[in-house]
This record gives structure tokens, sequence and C-alpha cells, in this order.
């Protein structure tokens, strides 16, 4: 059965900078472990604006970001030190646990001359075990994921487990993260045994049980049920999902199981407590006013 189709919200991260915001979502959270998932461009990077669409150094608790660009670059900076570019394919996985700050800068020459950039960036919320787990970054080549082909289907195993493929990308909890492109008139189905499974369609559309979806839809099943997906064009699916972790709250850029420990994390950041990077720490996205729409996260809001 087919839960809930959710449409992306257009929302301005930084000026010049819209997304297409698909979670959280005022109806579902969360599918899976995957609490938060914005999906940018295709843009055009003037020269005149690049500057201003970097992301200043900001702080992140309780969770996993996972950065993953079907074109253009990022540079990655963080409080442990890391300088990482992220280019297309790759899959970057930042662990917050107890507290991390990053910055991402947009620095490559073919950016700064008005190349494409087009990326998506999921949160997955870290069991309770582990959301006070020391911070750590790891990023993944493209030779390093599981690739599957078959007539009309090609995808990449971002992270997970599913099809009988598995990623090294190291996770916390069951889940699945794939990247699939489909020519048109190709069937595919979901990955099975996980009790949340969802398809973003990043570009083109698909027809389940003969009605149509579109670009921009993120659709969200329920368990047990195995839909026939029809690709109508050749399009490009994000399969996301796993095993619900329980409620979560999330303020900013901050998850967790508990109200206190986001007003920890608030008190944390306006004390220097959380390190900027220390080879990007002269500016910073300071703590935002309670209805202000910040950078590097959603607006502020406690949801559970």
């Amino acid at each position: 059965m087919l839960d809930i189709v959710i449409s992306s919200r257009s929302t301005e991260i930084i000026p010049g900078f819209t997304v297409r915001r698909l979670l959280p979502y005022q109806l579902r959270r969360m599918v899976g472990p995957f609490i938060f998932m914005d999906h940018g461009g295709p843009i055009g990077m003037p020269t005149a604006i690049h500057s201003n669409l970097d992301v200043l150094p900001h702080p992140h608790i309780g969770l996993s970001t996972v950065s993953y660009l079907f074109s253009g670059e990022i540079v990655h900076r963080d409080s442990l030190g890391v300088q990482q570019a992220i280019k297309p394919g790759e899959v970057n996985w930042m662990t917050a646990g107890k507290g991390i700050a990053h910055s991402e800068r947009f620095e490559d020459p073919a950016i700064r001359a008005g190349g494409k950039l087009e990326m998506l960036q999921t949160w997955v919320a870290l069991p309770e075990r582990d959301e006070e787990s020391d911070p750590s970054f790891h990023n993944y080549k493209p030779e390093q994921l599981p690739v599957f082909t078959d007539t009309g289907v090609w995808l990449r195993m971002i992270a997970g487990e599913a099809f009988g493929l598995k990623s090294g990308v190291k996770t916390t909890s069951p889940l699945f993260y794939l990247h699939v492109v489909l020519e048109e008139g190709a069937r595919f189905g979901l990955p099975e045994g996980y009790s949340e499974r969802g398809v973003y369609i990043v570009h083109g559309s698909i027809r389940v049980n003969g009605v149509q979806y579109q670009e921009g839809q993120l659709l969200v099943f329920s368990t047990g049920v195995d839909p026939v997906i029809l690709a109508a064009e050749r399009t490009t699916l994000m399969m996301l999902g796993g095993e619900h972790l329980g409620d979560r709250y999330i303020w900013w850029n901050f998850v967790s199981s508990r109200r206190e420990r986001i007003e920890q994390a608030k008190e944390d950041w306006r004390q220097g407590r959380i390190l900027l990077p220390p080879s990007d720490n002269a500016e910073y996205i300071p703590l935002p006013a309670t209805q202000s729409r910040p950078a590097g996260g959603p607006p502020p809001n406690t949801l559970s």
C-alpha cells in the first residue's frame, strides 16, 4: 500500500540557493532512520554569486549527514580537521554523534566559472546507543560502491543492503540507500525486508498501479507491499528506508531522542564548546532565533 506521497517544498537555505525539501514533513517526519532530505539543483553557479552560496561552519549532534552529488563539487571541512572535496558519485558520511561543526564551500574552478551543481543531502538519525558517539567522517569513492546493471536498469548501492548487494559504507542501523536509473519502459521493485521504504523521483516520472508520479515526489510504502515501478520515461530515482528508530526531536541542525539534549546543544554552540573546523574558523553561523530560517539545516522546529 502507498502510505503517502510527499511533494517537495521550495526552501531557501541561504540567499540565492533554493532546494526542494522532502523531509521532515508534517505528516511523515521520517522514513526508516532518514529524518531529513534536501534536493539541491541543478543550479548554475555564476561567478558573481558563488561565494554567497557557501554554507558557513555550523553544528550537528545525534545524526549522520550523507552528501551525494550528481554534478559539481563541494569542499567539506570539519572540526576533526578533515578537508575533503566532494565529487559526483561519492558517498560522504559524517557522523556528528556528540557534536561536530562543518562547512561546505564552492571552490572548484568549474563551479566558479558557472558550472552546474546538483546534490542530495540526507540525515540519518542515530540509534540511542550511538547518539553520544565520537564524531567521524568517511569519504567513499564510486568504485568502492556496488553497482548492478540489467536491461534498462542501473543502480548504485550507496549504503546498507538491498537486492543481494551490500555497501561497505559504515552504518549504525538497518537501512538502504540506492541511486537507480531506469530507461523508459523498465520495471523495478522495492527492497524487501524493511518496514519503511521510500522512492524519490529525482528526474523523470514513474507509474505505480496505473497512477503516474512526477519529479520532486517522494512515495512512501508500507511493509509487505511490493509494488511494480514502471518508468514512464528515462528516470532517476533515489530509494531509501530501513527500520524506525523511535521518535526524535529536531531543531535546526540538532537531532536527539531527548528534548533536553537539544537544549544542551544550543548552549554548547553559544558557548563555543563545539569546535570550529581548524582550517575554516574565521566565521560561522550563529544560533538562530526561534522563528528564523538559518543555513545548514531546516527551520528551527521541535518535532517528535
